[in-house]
Order: C-alpha cells, then structure tokens, then sequence
C-alpha cells in the first residue's frame, strides 16, 4: 500500500511535470538564456518536491574556483560518506520544436539530425567541465546531465540508439523527469536509512556513557558501604571501651 502511494505520487509528479514543459515549449522557442533558465528552475521544482532539504542534501549554482577556471554545476547532491553527484539542465528545444512541428518528412529528418547534434554538443562541453574531477575528488564518477522535455528525451533515444553509449563514454548519463524523479527518491531513502542509523548509533553511545556512570555509581556506593562497616566496627570498639 505504502509503495502504490508512492508510485502514485511520483506518476503525478512526473505528469505534472511534463505538462508544463510542454505547455512553455512555444513561449521559450528560440531564446537560448531563458530556456536554459527555465531548464534550471525545472530541475529546481523537482528537487524541492523529491523531499531533499535544500543547503542540506543538496545545493544550487555553486561556484568553484580551479586551475581551469570558475566552474559553476546546476546542482550538487550530497549523498551519505561525503559523496556527491553533480546534476546539470541542458536544454535543446529549437531543434525539438521544430521537429514537432515540421511538415514534411525531409524536415523532420533536418529537425532531428539539428536535434541530435544540440544534445551531443551538450554532452561535449559537459564532458570538457570535468565537474566531477574538477569540483571534488568526492564526486561519483559520471555527471547527471538533465531533459526537462520528456518527448525531446525520448526521441532522441529511440533515434540514435548509441547515444547513450557515446555520452557513457563522456562520463555522462542523461536523464528525464522520469527518470530523475525515481533516482531522488532512491537518494532521499538512503539518507533516511543514513538518520535512522546516526540515531541509533548516538542512541548507543549515550547508553554506553549512562552504563559507565551507574558502573562508577555502583562502585563508589560499595566502596560507601566499605567506609560505614568500618565507621560502624570503629564506634563499636570504642563504645566496648567505655564498658565497666
């Protein structure tokens, strides 16, 4: 039951989602800046919604300093034993738009070619950043690289049936809403298991730290009984003393 509210939840989410990236396809045809921001803020609202505390397990635009420059990842998500995973929005809508809306076959092979090659230019300068190298040594291996647009995700995967290999390659494994959503939710549990398992183990060493004062309790109140048997074995030779 636990697990269909869940998954339930998620499907909504992720329903939800793709309206409004369909709906704003048109509004940001053509503007590159505000699709990559809109970009941005979808992935935002996801990660909001996926129950991860924000400067907590994760954090947004931060920028380092390295030999090869200020690098700045969309998204940096803690996970348990300082690891990290870096997540970035690329978002290729022209090409896309213009696929959908093409009305011959031959622009629709024009579309999806311009398409295709939007997201391996994505991927390339994804790749030369180097985020997880570049940023921290505690880094997962691989940057997430994020398609708002669920139907611009999938055509391209079922069009080019070796990109996924060839961003692989780049350390890079690009996702969906779909397919992001899940991969949160897998990270929010194993932080909650990571809780469950800091409580517990304070629960035991504050139990150690109680069990180690009743033991010196224990002790000095033998050692009181000592001092009182002698007290009392002293007051009664002295009291026999007094005796005619």
């Amino acid at each position: 039951s636990a697990l269909r509210e869940q998954l339930e939840t998620l499907q909504k989410l992720n329903v939800q989602m793709t309206r409004e990236a369909e709906n704003l396809t048109r509004a940001l045809r053509g503007d590159t800046k505000t699709q990559g921001a809109w970009g941005e803020f979808i992935l935002e609202s996801i990660l909001e919604k996926s129950g991860l505390e924000k400067d907590r397990e994760y954090f947004v635009q931060e920028s380092f300093t390295t030999v090869e420059g200020r690098l700045r990842p969309d998204v940096i998500v803690r996970l348990p034993e300082k690891k990290h995973v870096i997540i970035d929005s690329k978002v290729s809508l022209t090409a896309y738009n213009n696929f959908v809306n093409a009305e011959t076959d031959d622009e629709r092979t024009l579309y999806l070619k311009a398409h295709l090659a939007s997201l391996r230019q994505h991927m390339k300068l994804l790749g030369d950043k180097n985020y997880q190298k570049n940023i921290t040594d505690s880094s997962l291996d691989f940057v997430i690289m994020f398609i708002p647009i669920e139907p611009a995700y999938i055509l391209a995967i079922q069009s080019e049936k070796l990109l996924y290999e060839e961003a692989l390659e780049k350390r890079i494994v690009f996702v969906s809403p779909t397919l992001l959503i899940p991969s949160l939710q897998l990270i929010k549990n194993t932080w909650k298991q990571e809780y469950q398992t800091r409580h517990v183990m304070d629960i035991a060493t504050k139990a150690g730290d109680l069990y180690d004062k009743f033991v010196g309790f224990s002790e000095d109140m033998i050692t009181l009984g000592r001092h009182l048997d002698s007290s009392k074995k002293f007051y009664e030779e002295s009291m026999k003393k007094l005796s005619v």
